[in-house]
């Protein structure tokens, strides 16, 4: 089958390649561990071979640093990889489950069975990990997988066309390329699960068209995740982190820092420590930011436009611009800006940022931190800086959020043997390793009599029966 690019005019294409999926997933269904392996380690082994010209096609899109790349793209798809090859077979094989006493006479099983046809629809600020993870899971589960990759980075999506076209025959793979037409047109057809990454906002249009089919989903969307700093933390330690897992990619990240509370006391040494680490990583040249080349850019003047309104919003509205503020339309370049002074009636503190602004905030009590995170949307992660078990402890059992990290930041997301995902707003269902497995597959439960029978309890309802009912209630 030959895909030619989409246009308006072609939903029958759409359709036809859509059924085509629907025909190969009877064989894929019945695939062997080995066989879906097989297919992992050729994306493997052309990722690898194709770091070079992945890197070229993410520094167009928004001059991402190769070695970032390499880091937030190639590693993290590897390690995903590597797990499932390495666990494939454990996680197909069925999975027995205890016999209660009153199942007496039967075993039980669970057998995971692929879903079907996929839709997995990418963003565009981690293109190729956030498209081949749930990739690498659709395909161990043994469905097929129609990729619609965001259109705002090119490059990346024409790399992921070149990778399944020549990796994999359309029936069983196939990337599309186009706008949020395209997007529409796809979510009217019938698809057996579908999996989003994207704002919540969009998330919401993606779960109102699955309900019309009853498709499954997993949304992986955003929110404000917050970052508690406390008074026995290593503020310097802590600086360097949330300044690392703020700006890599220019802020450009789901489960980056959104904002700090801090503890009042703390709040000027870790201005002061968070400034200094911001130098060494992208100025210690003393060349001025906008020339590090570890830095990247907005993806596009749309996305630039919005945060540079946030920016100026938050200053009109009494902000203090603390590190940064800097900006270059021309090139899409915002320096790292730490804002302070901020108020929850402020854009920056109303959206997701998505961007190279990092509000912080000071705090007097823990209690006072617990009503601030309680009256807002459950966040994606949460970061929490304590030197003191009880504190840390404190906020985990007061607090919600999809994933926490204690002492780091964004971390967990390249954890493949942790479920991954937000709560609510922030997403629905989780990713990664067996749990991205789980998300593509029907856990299938299978009840198999070995012996006996219940027939003692069949109507008509007699005195005898009524008595063993009886028993049953009392004794099992």
């Amino acid at each position: 089958m030959i895909l030619p690019p989409f246009n308006r005019e072609n939903k029958t294409q759409l359709r036809d390649l859509f059924d085509a999926q629907r025909r190969q997933t009877v064989f894929l269904k019945e695939s062997s561990a080995g066989e879906r392996v097989a297919k992992l380690k050729k994306i493997q082994a052309y990722l690898l071979a194709n770091r070079a010209v992945l890197a070229k096609a993410l520094y167009a899109d928004f001059r991402k640093p190769a070695t970032e790349t390499d880091l937030t793209e190639v590693y993290g798809t590897i390690n995903e990889l590597n797990v499932a090859i390495r666990h494939l077979k454990r996680w197909m094989k069925p999975q027995p489950v205890p016999t209660p006493p009153g199942m007496l006479g039967t075993t039980s099983f669970i057998h995971y069975e692929p879903k079907g046809v996929t839709l997995i629809i990418s963003p565009w600020n981690y293109p190729i990990y956030l498209t081949l993870k749930p990739l690498i899971s659709a395909i161990a589960a043994g469905n097929t997988a129609v990729i619609k990759p965001s259109e705002h980075s090119p490059g990346a999506s024409a790399f992921l066309r070149t990778l399944v076209e020549e990796l994999f025959p359309p029936e069983e793979v196939a990337v599309l390329e186009g706008d949020a037409t395209l997007a529409q047109y796809l979510l009217e057809l019938p698809f057996d699960h579908i999996f989003f990454t994207g704002s919540t906002e969009v998330g919401k249009i993606v779960m109102t068209a699955a309900a019309r089919t009853l498709a499954s989903v997993t949304l992986e969307l955003g929110g404000k995740s917050p970052g508690i700093i406390d008074e026995t933390a290593d503020i310097r330690t802590a600086a360097r982190q949330i300044a690392w897992g703020k700006w890599i990619n220019n802020g450009q990240t789901c489960v980056a820092p959104d904002f700090i509370l801090i503890q009042r006391s703390e709040k000027d040494r870790f201005i002061r420590e968070i400034r200094e680490a911001i130098r060494v990583m992208y100025d210690a040249e003393g060349k001025g930011i906008q020339a590090s080349e570890s830095y990247a850019r907005i993806i596009n003047d749309r996305h630039f436009q919005r945060l540079k309104s946030l920016l100026d919003d938050a200053v009109q509205k009494g902000a203090n611009v603390s590190i940064g503020g800097q900006t270059d339309a021309g090139e899409r370049f915002m320096e790292p800006t730490l804002l302070e002074n901020v108020t929850v009636k402020m854009a920056v503190m109303q959206e997701e940022i998505f961007g190279p602004l990092l509000p912080v905030i000071p705090y007097d009590t823990r209690e006072e931190v617990v009503r601030f995170l309680g009256g807002r949307p459950k966040p994606l992660a949460l970061y929490i800086f304590s030197g003191k078990e009880s504190n840390r402890q404190f906020w985990l059992n007061r607090t919600t959020a999809g994933n926490t990290v204690l002492n780091d930041t964004i971390i967990h997301f390249a954890h493949a043997e942790l479920p991954v995902g937000g709560i609510n707003q922030s997403g629905i269902g989780k990713s990664n390793g067996f749990y991205g497995f789980q998300e593509f597959s029907n856990a299938r439960g299978v009840v198999k009599r070995q012996f006996g029978t219940v027939k003692y309890l069949y109507p008509p309802y007699s005195d005898r029966v009524k008595r063993m009912v009886k028993i049953i209630l009392k004794y099992f």
